[in-house]
């Protein structure tokens, strides 16, 4: 597979991951808090959850443009908008691991770590797309 191919893959899959924990968490706030991670035992926010929820299927959507218009810039703004929401996620919930069980606090490390990880490898590759 080549390098545009993999990143067509990589965005597809990170374009899938954000519509559905957003479209589950605008749809359904709180089945979603219900996740030990999301809601680490503190008060429920209807609001909050929703407002993620709408947030993550927004971030869904440059992605996904980015895998049919695979052009440098485009999949470029769609990582960087991506990454501008994935790192400080994952730098609160290490600052938050305290809410949650060890048990809980690996799973949702690897996760979230992944997913900054997945976008960091995606960028290089936006180097062997056309200019537009």
């Amino acid at each position: 597979m080549n390098a545009r191919n993999w990143l067509r893959a990589g965005l597809a899959f990170l374009a899938a991951t954000q519509f559905a924990v957003g479209a589950w968490a605008l749809a359904f706030p709180r089945s979603f808090f219900d996740i030990p991670w999301v809601g680490m035992r503190m008060p429920y926010n209807a609001h909050l959850m929703m407002d993620y929820g709408a947030m993550s299927l927004a971030t869904s959507v440059a992605l996904g443009v980015s895998v049919f218009i695979v052009r440098r810039s485009m999949a470029r703004t769609a990582l960087a908008v991506y990454l501008v929401f994935a790192a400080p996620h994952l730098l609160i919930h290490i600052r938050l691991l305290h809410h949650l069980t060890p048990g809980e606090r690996v799973p949702l490390l690897i996760a979230l770590t992944a997913a900054v990880v997945i976008a960091l490898a995606l960028l290089p590759l936006t180097n062997r797309l056309d200019k537009a």
